[in-house]
Formats: C-alpha cells, sequence, structure tokens
C-alpha cells in the first residue's frame, strides 16, 4: 500500500510555514519553527507516533508565539486530512493514556470530519523555555478543526508544565497512530452512514 503523504504550504503576513507528512512514516523529522520548546513538543509527536515530519516556519516571533504556534497547528491538521483521503479502512478511533512522572493525561480521537475539541488540562507554570503554555490549547484546537476530528484532551494527574505539555503531545502522537491505522475488516468507512 503506498504511503499516506500530504504538503502543505501556508503563508500570511504573520507566518510563512512548510510542511510535509507521512503517516506511515518511522518517526524521522526535521522541525524548525524558531520556539526551541515548540519544536521538542512537535519532534515527540512524530518520533512517538511514528510519523514522518519536516517543517519550517518563519513566524513574527518578535510579538509572541502564537501566530508561529496557531498556524503550525492549522497547517498540520491540514495535512492530517490531506493524507488521509477519503479514510476508506482506517479504524477511525484512537485513544492513549499515557504516563510522564508525576503526569498522567488521556487523549482520544474519532476521525469523524466532525471538529470537535475537549481541553482539560491545566498548566502549573506560565512558560517553558521561550513558549507560552496556553499555546498548548491554540495548537491542538488548531489541528483539530483543520482536520475534522474528535479530539479530547484530560489531565488525570500532574504538577510540572513540561511534563504535562509532552505527556499531551505523545499521547495525541499514539492515539492519531492508532485511529490512522488500516483494519481488513473495513471495506469501505468505519460508519453506518457510509462516509466520513
Amino acid at each position: 500500500m503506498n504511503k499516506r503523504l500530504s504538503k502543505i504550504s501556508r503563508k500570511t503576513n504573520e507566518t510563512d510555514i512548510s510542511l510535509e507528512l507521512i503517516l506511515d512514516g518511522t518517526g524521522d523529522h526535521d522541525i524548525h519553527t524558531g520556539v526551541g520548546f515548540f519544536d521538542h513538543m512537535l519532534e515527540g509527536f512524530a518520533k512517538h507516533g511514528f510519523f514522518d515530519l519536516y517543517i519550517t516556519c518563519k513566524g513574527d516571533l518578535d510579538v509572541d508565539t502564537h501566530h508561529t504556534v496557531e498556524d503550525t497547528g492549522i497547517v498540520l491538521g491540514q495535512a492530517i486530512k490531506a493524507a488521509l483521503g477519503e479514510k476508506k479502512g482506517i479504524k477511525r478511533y484512537g485513544h492513549f493514556l499515557l504516563p510522564m512522572d508525576e503526569t498522567l493525561v488521556a487523549c482520544a480521537v474519532d476521525m469523524c470530519g466532525r471538529p470537535y475539541f475537549n481541553f482539560d488540562l491545566v498548566f502549573p507554570q506560565e512558560k517553558c523555555g521561550d513558549m507560552e503554555m496556553c499555546m498548548v490549547r491554540e495548537f491542538f484546537y488548531a489541528v483539530s478543526a483543520n482536520a475534522g476530528m474528535n479530539l479530547h484532551l484530560k489531565q488525570l494527574d500532574g504538577l510540572n508544565s513540561h511534563h504535562i505539555a509532552e505527556a499531551s503531545f505523545k499521547a495525541f502522537a499514539k492515539a492519531l497512530d492508532m485511529a490512522t491505522q488500516y483494519d481488513e475488516r473495513i471495506d469501505n468507512v468505519l460508519s453506518t452512514k457510509g462516509a466520513l
């Protein structure tokens, strides 16, 4: 079966982004957003989801990280949607419970084509490195809306913002990997409606 891949570019007055995603990858990555902590999160997403991910982003970091992080989420969501195509044969649902030291984060996704976002994470420290923790929510909202996915993130425990953010990116990676895998029992799409 051919590898599912997409290449998306998006340029505005605030950001210039090029992104390549291979869903059926090995976790290879080359990511440069200009925001060190965000790069670290995206690298964890690629590695633990076995997605090949290549991103370059030039954003207005003289303002703050908002446009860079949110717009990268927009483009990643578009890339996921494009790579999945008609979603024939995929499991559709995925979930994962990820521990990281004192932190425990649950993630569940449904690649249903209808965006819905539920976010229940609390960050005790307002920043990690050069990234404002409020941007974690903006990133995942943008991914969910642009991929057309139902995405739930729930923190069950956690005291360290770095651990909470990293656990959420990795849990999302594992849940998305599960949801996008093929199941030979599915002829078309996993829906009584016949379409996703």
